[in-house]
């Protein structure tokens, strides 16, 4: 294990001047700006997106110390290989499945958890411990758009999957999380495991977002972060509906005169978008000759 002790040691495995770091720490407010992007159920997600110089120091902080820390099998997302696949994958054919989320996950994730559970004294001094923790957070949050906050979620976060893991292995129950969606399957008591998830979150300081809760019975459509599993994966019908209606008009009409019916005025952003959905449905279903013929189509567009 690498031990950190020396400012200037770490500055040097970062790649950037000690008078780098500590002007970015000194003045974090100023290399941070807002963005939002769309959620699903019609709201916006605010994020704190670090500029140029400062991601450039959080990339190398999560490449060369936080990728090096051990991630929980149960943890299916931000970690080599992970994806909403695999974390659909272990709840295939289930009798029950049980839908929690927690609540404001990054937002509630505070300053000196980062810095005791991530950057903890016996692996590095306490003026490294800062300068890092302070390089990684923000206004009382981890901040959503920095390339340090995944990694540290899963840090802070593996205590909690092992306990309940091993806790649902006893039991039978398939166990996975994909941020701040936890999803269990199975015949099994879900206010038993309602009880035990609220009592390690308020370990972390966290809780449930009660109004999230969902048990969903196979005689009704089962679905793990978008994706169905009551007897195979599968995408519900309407999100492979709404792209084929996009398809549609845009295979008659022409990607312009489509956008202009719409009233979509950003032809790149809708690109992305609409390259982003078909090749999600390719990662569930890669032989699907329809889209990989709409993938095909769309790589002509600029």
């Amino acid at each position: 294990m690498i031990v950190y002790r020396e400012l200037n040691t770490l500055a040097t495995d970062l790649g950037f001047p000690l008078k780098t770091l500590f002007a970015l720490s000194n003045n974090i407010d100023k290399h941070y700006h807002n963005a939002f992007i769309p959620k699903s159920d019609g709201t916006k997600r605010k994020l704190s997106v670090p500029d140029k110089i400062l991601k450039l120091v959080q990339k190398s902080i999560a490449d060369n110390i936080l990728a090096y820390y051990p991630v929980s099998k149960y943890a299916c997302a931000y970690t080599y290989g992970s994806n909403v696949q695999k974390n659909a994958a272990p709840h295939i054919g289930k009798k029950k499945i049980l839908k929690l989320d927690i609540e404001g996950f990054f937002d509630n994730i505070i300053y000196s958890r980062v810095k005791d559970i991530v950057f903890y004294k016996e692996k590095f001094s306490e003026p490294v411990r800062v300068l890092l923790s302070m390089l990684c957070y923000h206004r009382d949050a981890l901040p959503q758009g920095a390339p340090t906050s995944p990694a540290i979620t899963n840090i802070i976060m593996y205590d909690f999957d092992e306990i309940i893991g091993c806790y649902c292995n006893e039991k039978g129950i398939s166990y996975t999380r994909y941020c701040d969606d936890m999803t269990f399957s199975g015949d099994f008591d879900e206010k038993e495991v309602i009880v035990l998830v609220k009592q390690e979150l308020k370990k972390l300081g966290l809780f449930l977002k009660n109004r999230k809760t969902a048990v969903i019975p196979n005689t009704k459509r089962q679905t793990v972060t978008g994706i169905v599993v009551n007897e195979k994966i599968n995408l519900a019908k309407e999100y492979k509906k709404k792209i084929r209606q996009e398809m549609h008009y845009i295979t008659k009409f022409g990607l312009d005169e489509h956008l202009k019916r719409t009233g979509e005025t950003d032809k790149k952003k809708y690109l992305l978008s609409i390259k982003g959905r078909i090749a999600f449905v390719l990662q569930t279903t890669p032989n699907d000759k329809e889209f990989l013929e709409y993938k095909s189509l769309l790589t002509k567009e600029k």
